[in-house]
């Protein structure tokens, strides 16, 4: 959504004595990790250079952010969290799903 979209959507007067706006809850709620399934993958990115992918996390970006964090801590590598995915530089495929086995999650290999 546009800054230009917020500003049409936004309530700025109303005459209703009992009107309460409703705030808005852009993040979903985090579901536990032993009901979620994550992929990771590994993708080339331009330049030949390789990344590992995890997929499908189901939660708010504040917690996405913080595992993203954990997973390029514990490999020790850089990476970024972005559009529901988590990229982590290098091929750390076997080592992300150790760590997120220990942490209670379910993984699948997606790719060769």
């Amino acid at each position: 959504m546009s800054k230009k979209d917020d500003f049409k959507n936004r309530i700025v007067f109303s005459t209703n004595p009992g009107f309460k706006q409703e705030e808005e809850n852009n993040g979903q709620k985090t579901i536990s990790a032993n009901q979620q399934t994550l992929y990771v993958a590994l993708e080339r990115l331009k330049g030949g250079k390789v990344a590992t992918i995890v997929s499908n996390f189901v939660g708010s970006e504040n917690d996405l952010d913080a595992l993203g964090k954990q997973l390029k801590n514990k490999c020790g590598s850089g990476g970024t969290v972005k559009d529901g995915i988590i990229l982590i530089q290098g091929e750390h495929r076997e080592k992300v799903i150790a760590l997120l086995t220990t942490l209670g999650y379910k993984t699948k290999r997606k790719g060769g």
